[in-house]
């Protein structure tokens, strides 16, 4: 049953259902024996629906956050650009997903193959640039807080943004332009039409980049409890209430880190001892709960702030709960 089940979505490798080889049609087409009735053919992988479906989920979550910070000119803090940055991502992950699956079984041609990997390349890829962004941004907040809300903040922000923007799109500008294995399906990496060696590139940064997170959360703990210890030798009867936010804060940055290092692990790892050979089914249990982090990252940066808090309130009921802190978070609680 496992070999039917190939993988209908044009940047998996693998024929479509309905695509076989001609060896394969025509075994299909003689006539079957007196009395037996065809097996009926799997027209929609169910793998791709769950694929769609995650892509909706997405969308839909990540437009909210999207249109929360886009209409309100309170949240202009630069903290709140990059949670903004994460979730336009995030949603052009989304509907990168759903345009994939539209095109595979209703559109097949190598140009919108090459534009919805593209597409969805180039939106994961700025997701993970804008946690990194985040990452860093909590370091400086921490580091330089005398410093932070100045406007070298925000015009370091603007950089950052346009330098993990513009890295994103030449990064999903590369199969378009050229760099890809439709030509020969040998160099296929796990996703097609991405090379192996496309492949490689993109895990090995990734892994460099989650290794740059890691060490600076290092540092953010490290700051923080510091911080906390020097409060609680001037106040010794506030000792344990500062234990207590320092564990908590610890707990959160591993939770956020560990959470990321789930959903993105697998499928990297994978990528890089992997190529077009390999059963698809494969690709997409690791290629899945990549998508999910993009599921997870509005709930972890965004809709824990309480000033994105108050403007959902605000948008679905016109008022905001009393119990909402009117203290604008930093980035470090974000």
């Amino acid at each position: 049953m496992s070999d039917d089940l190939k993988a209908n979505v044009s940047w998996l490798p693998g024929e479509r259902v309905d695509g076989s080889p001609a060896e394969n049609v025509s075994a299909a087409g003689s006539s079957p024996a007196p009395g037996a009735e065809p097996e009926p053919e799997l027209l929609v992988n169910p793998w791709d629906i769950v694929l769609c479906t995650s892509g909706t989920l997405i969308s839909c979550e990540n437009a909210v956050v999207v249109l929360i910070i886009f209409h309100n000119p309170s949240l202009r803090a630069p903290m709140f650009l990059l949670i903004g940055s994460l979730a336009l991502a995030d949603l052009l992950a989304g509907l990168g997903l759903i345009v994939n699956f539209v095109f595979a079984y209703l559109l097949q041609s190598e140009a919108t193959k090459l534009v919805t990997i593209g597409l969805i390349v180039a939106s994961f890829s700025a997701s993970v640039g804008s946690l990194l962004a985040i990452t860093v941004d909590r370091y400086l907040s921490l580091y330089y807080a005398l410093t932070y809300n100045s406007e070298r903040t925000v015009t370091f922000t603007y950089v950052m943004l346009v330098l993990l923007w513009g890295a994103s799109i030449c990064i999903g500008l590369l199969p378009v332009m050229g760099w890809n294995c439709l030509r020969d399906e040998s160099t296929c990496s796990v996703i097609r039409p991405l090379t192996k060696n496309n492949a490689a590139v993109l895990s090995v940064s990734f892994l460099l980049m989650f290794a740059l997170m890691l060490q600076l959360y290092i540092q953010i703990c490290k700051i923080v409890m510091r911080h906390a210890h020097q409060i609680a030798l001037q106040h010794h009867f506030l000792a344990t209430s500062h234990y207590v936010t320092t564990r908590k804060g610890v707990s959160t940055l591993a939770i956020i880190l560990g959470t990321f290092a789930a959903c993105w692990m697998p499928f990297t790892l994978y990528s890089l001892i992997a190529d077009y050979t390999y059963p698809s089914i494969y690709t997409y249990a690791t290629l899945l709960p990549a998508t999910y982090n993009s599921i997870i990252n509005p709930v972890i940066y965004a809709f824990r702030n309480q000033e994105i808090q108050k403007a959902l309130w605000l948008i679905c009921c016109g008022c905001a709960p009393s119990n909402l802190s009117q203290r604008a978070r930093s980035p470090s609680d974000v």
